[in-house]
């Protein structure tokens, strides 16, 4: 059972922009709209140096990192053409006008 949290609607990220959701201790995550209003998130960071995926350009259903340029891809978050690396994606749906993103799982250490 996956546990929901409500973020907002789709007016509330810019078409072809980002928002970004810090949940409590957890790597601050993006969430993306293209311009044919799909939503999808990933952790803010790209795999390459760790820049912020956030203020990329989303183009179709890509960012571009504003570092170096790394494309990745929204849905899978794998870097596309010749570099290498992958980002975290995180669940989200869309439901009754909000959006909704998987509440990360927080993995324990053993004792």
């Amino acid at each position: 059972m996956t546990d929901w949290i409500d973020i907002g609607t789709l007016a509330d990220i810019p078409q072809r922009g980002a928002r970004t959701v810090q949940i409590g201790g957890e790597k601050e995550i993006a969430v993306f709209r293209t311009g044919d209003d799909q939503i999808f998130a990933l952790v803010n960071e790209c795999p390459h140096k760790k820049g912020p995926l956030s203020q990329g350009i989303v183009h179709g259903h890509s960012v571009a990192c504003p570092l170096h340029n790394w494309n990745i891809a929204l849905k899978t978050g794998e870097a596309q053409g010749e570099d290498k690396g992958c980002t975290p994606t995180i669940a989200v749906k869309q439901e009754d006008g909000r959006i909704l993103i998987a509440r990360p799982v927080a993995t324990k250490a053993a004792a």
